[in-house]
Parts: C-alpha cells; sequence; structure tokens
C-alpha cells in the first residue's frame, strides 16, 4: 500500500502488522507499561488517537489497530467485514499479542466491537474508557426509524463507494466546530480511501447499523459481566448522531463510573479535546 500521504510528523509511529483472516492488519504499539488498547469505529483509524497516544505512551503501553477495510490496514474486496467479524478479528489480535488485564479504549463502532470482547473476557479486563458510542439496539429510536430507509437502499453504497461520502461529508458533519478539522488532517482520513474498491469497509458498517441490532442488544445485555470495573466516560456533547441519552444509558449501567463532558467538542472527542481528555485519561488509569 502506497502510504506517501501519510503526515509523519502528525503520526510518527512505527509500524506493525498482524496477518490474519488472509490479510495484513495493520497496528501501532508504544510505550511501556500497563496496557491501554484503542478500538476506533468508522470512518476512521488509528490516526485518531494519535494525540492521545503520543502522550500517554510516556506511561502506558499505547497499542491501536486499524480494522481490516481501514486506515493502513488491508482493504480486499472479497473480506467478511460484518461487524461480528471484525470482533471475532479483535479477538485474534489480543491472543496474538498475548496481553492480558489491559485497559479499553471505544469509539464509535469500537463500542459494540470492543465492549462484545470485554463481556465475553471479562477477567481480561481492567478499566474502560468509553467515548462516545453505543452498545445497544436502537432500532425504536425516532432518529434510527428515519434513517432505516436510507440504510436500505442501494444509494448508499453508491454514495458512500463512489464519492467516497462517509469520510468526506459525515465526518466533517460530526465535528462540534468544523473549524477544528483543517483540510491537512481531513486529507488523512480520506486517503485510506482513494478508491472505491478500498471503501468496502465504511459500506459495510452502515449496513451494520440496519442488520445488527440484535447483536447489539446481545452485548447490552451482558453488560453486568463487567458492570462493576471502573469506567470512564468521555463525551462529546455536540454530537449530532451519538447524544447524551446514550451516555446517560452507559451511566445507569456501569455502578463505578467517572463522566467528563465537553460542551464544545462532537463525535471525535479525542480529536477535538485530546489537550485536556489526554491528561483526564491518564489520573483515571493512575488511581
Amino acid at each position: 500500500m502506497n502510504i506517501d500521504w501519510l503526515d509523519t510528523k502528525e503520526y510518527p509511529f512505527a509500524h506493525k502488522y498482524f496477518d490474519v483472516n488472509g490479510a495484513k492488519l495493520h497496528y501501532i504499539d508504544e510505550g511501556a507499561g500497563d496496557v491501554l488498547l484503542f478500538v476506533h469505529g468508522t470512518p476512521s483509524w488509528s490516526f485518531e488517537f494519535r494525540h492521545a497516544i503520543t502522550y500517554l505512551s510516556k506511561n502506558f503501553r499505547c497499542i491501536a489497530m486499524d480494522h481490516i477495510g481501514f486506515g493502513l490496514s488491508d482493504k480486499p474486496a472479497d473480506y467478511d467485514y460484518s461487524t461480528q467479524n471484525h470482533a471475532a478479528t479483535l479477538g485474534k489480535f489480543i491472543d496474538h499479542l498475548q496481553i492480558k488485564n489491559f485497559n479499553l479504549l471505544v469509539h464509535d463502532f469500537g463500542g459494540p466491537i470492543g465492549l462484545n470482547y470485554a463481556v465475553e473476557n471479562p477477567e481480561q479486563i481492567n478499566k474502560l474508557i468509553i467515548l462516545n458510542t453505543w452498545c445497544r439496539s436502537i432500532g425504536s429510536e425516532p432518529e434510527f426509524k428515519k434513517m432505516k430507509t436510507i440504510l436500505g437502499s442501494p444509494l448508499l453504497p453508491f454514495l458512500y463507494k463512489q464519492f467516497n461520502f462517509s469520510p468526506k461529508y459525515i465526518l466533517p458533519a460530526a465535528y462540534g466546530e468544523r473549524s477544528r478539522l483543517t483540510k491537512e488532517i481531513h486529507q488523512q482520513f480520506l486517503k485510506p480511501f482513494s478508491k472505491p474498491s478500498e471503501r468496502n469497509g465504511t459500506v459495510a458498517f452502515a449496513k451494520s447499523l440496519l442488520k445488527d441490532q440484535d447483536w447489539f442488544q446481545s452485548i447490552w445485555n451482558k453488560l453486568d459481566r463487567i458492570s462493576s470495573k471502573p469506567v470512564l466516560l468521555i463525551w462529546g456533547m455536540k454530537d449530532q448522531f451519538i447524544t447524551e441519552k446514550y451516555l446517560l444509558g452507559f451511566e445507569e449501567k456501569f455502578n463505578n463510573c467517572e463522566v467528563v463532558r465537553y460542551e464544545d467538542a462532537g463525535h471525535f472527542v479525542l480529536e477535538e479535546k485530546s489537550i485536556v481528555a489526554a491528561p483526564a485519561i491518564e489520573e483515571f488509569l493512575k488511581k
């Protein structure tokens, strides 16, 4: 994969790869100490965690993977891009690295993917950091009912594949203040999906919202297995997509949680507020 476009000043990390499911999964592994594993969503990749990793890797071993189909990982044409397969791949990745008793940070679709691992392997999880995500059925939510027709339309894969719709239009709209996303940084989210053939991963995540509501709910129903774990909830309150009600739902589920709200941040909270969020994460992990 040609990565001449990569801004190595913004993302100055050594590249590592894990062969899985016939593809190469890219990841970074920085620092030493207790492990903090980052799991991203769509249309993102480990780049969104770069500032937090630069800060936290001084005291922790920070590991961040790119799902197959995203970032610097392979994007095969013939691949199972289902959310459940991403979850299974995360388990294989953790086994490959042989990490145990680690801290887990999840965002966006990384929520159901990472929390699925946590509820199935609660003994492995030390602390959880949860950012603007969900892991329950939203089938009855008014906003989902409005989206349902679009999600099932053949227009959606066309827009995603031919116009790179998700990182080009949805990602900027998800910022609390669009001015925080510069053209240069936006390119780092666009370039991993330069060709239509590289956009199957984003299409699959969009379709997952239509197909996988029962699976999301099954994870939610098992959260009691980890409800006593220390949890830090960090939320961008200007998120138009994953709003405060999802934060309140997590607050009710976890017995031992702290909440940090950023009133002027949107969905990509570690992009927008890393200068204050990274120290908050460090303080939480050191307790």
